[in-house]
């Protein structure tokens, strides 16, 4: 009798070991089972690349948050190529991660791989970027800056320091073609100095938000423009690597040419600093904690709102040196 009850016990043991070990089939489609079993939050993360401070420092947040909220973060870099973000999104779909975030290359071109995110569902949440979709329910929400508003601060910052002047002519260093803080810091700037007719952008390209892209593009800039008063740089890379073109030109930046920037990442804050750059308006990369406390309510299926907007600031020469000493990134 003995020698019948035993192998029954072992395979009920062996059923429940089974059972336990694969959990996560049993919740519903694209997840992982953290929802339903308590495990950790899995979270695909497909980053931009590593193509400025900013980025670097942004990567490093989201990678500290994530470990701090006990969340497994699987990581991709893209290399700035739209179609290495669209693969790594639909390897987390096929690997069945809780939740998606990424900060897209470009604003057009994600609706395909967005809703198979949402037909296996997989919540996604856009992080510093914004996609240009008319279908809102393909993401949860979006977590990020203001772009315009960084503009029209940067824009309003020239109208009021150029005041008296006849002209004032600006070059501008733009963010990757087709990328939302490219196409939304233009536009923002360009509003702002509508109120000012004497200040003209005589020359904008990009500059892809690097710094090797801002000092070449700024040395063409020179050649084919000898009287530029003003550079507006999109980020604080392309403003580094314009300082390096004007000084092997020969002229003082921020004496000869004021530059004005976006971002305020510690290379950038000295610039500012040291006077080499003349005013920056903040796009604080710090989006870790945020980004984490909203994939734990979309898991969960709490509701988030569309559009959640961090809070940042500007800062001068002066305000720089206040906060260096302190600055994490």
């Amino acid at each position: 009798m003995l020698n019948k009850i035993l192998p029954v016990a072992v395979s009920a043991v062996a059923l429940a070991a089974l059972s336990a070990c694969g959990s996560g089939s049993a919740a519903a489609p694209g997840s992982s089972g953290a929802a339903a079993g308590g495990d950790a939050i899995v979270m695909g993360f497909a980053q931009v690349g590593a193509e400025s401070g900013w980025r670097t420092a942004n990567t490093k947040n989201v990678q500290e948050s994530a470990k701090t909220a006990g969340i497994e973060l699987k990581f991709s870099d893209a290399q700035q190529k739209q179609e290495n973000q669209i693969k790594a999104i639909r390897s987390y779909i096929q690997q069945k991660v809780d939740v998606i975030a990424f900060s897209p290359v470009v604003e057009t071109g994600w609706d395909t791989v967005l809703l198979e995110a949402k037909r296996a569902n997989i919540p996604v949440i856009l992080t510093d970027r914004a996609v240009d979709s008319e279908d809102k329910t393909l993401y949860k929400t979006f977590l990020g800056s203001d772009f315009v508003l960084e503009g029209k601060k940067a824009g309003e910052w020239l109208v009021e320091n150029s005041k008296g002047e006849s002209a004032v002519n600006v070059v501008e260093l733009q963010g990757t073609t087709g990328a939302a803080p490219a196409i939304d810091r233009k536009e923002g700037f360009a509003e702002a100095i509508k109120a000012a007719p004497q200040i003209k952008v005589i020359a904008s390209q990009t500059g892809d938000f690097t710094r090797s892209g801002g000092k070449q593009v700024m040395e063409a800039f020179l050649k084919s423009n000898p009287d530029i008063d003003v550079v507006y740089a999109h980020n604080d890379d392309m403003g580094l690597g314009a300082i390096e073109a004007i000084e092997a030109a020969g002229k003082v930046p921020g004496k000869d040419i004021k530059i004005i920037t976006v971002d305020a990442v510690h290379d950038g804050m000295q610039a500012l600093a040291d006077g080499k750059i003349s005013y920056i308006v903040e796009c604080s990369p710090l989006l870790g904690d945020q980004l984490m406390d909203l994939a734990k309510k979309v898991v969960a299926g709490e509701s988030v709102p569309e559009r959640v907007v961090t809070e940042e600031t500007t800062f001068t020469q002066e305000q720089a040196k206040t906060a260096l000493p302190q600055r994490k990134y």
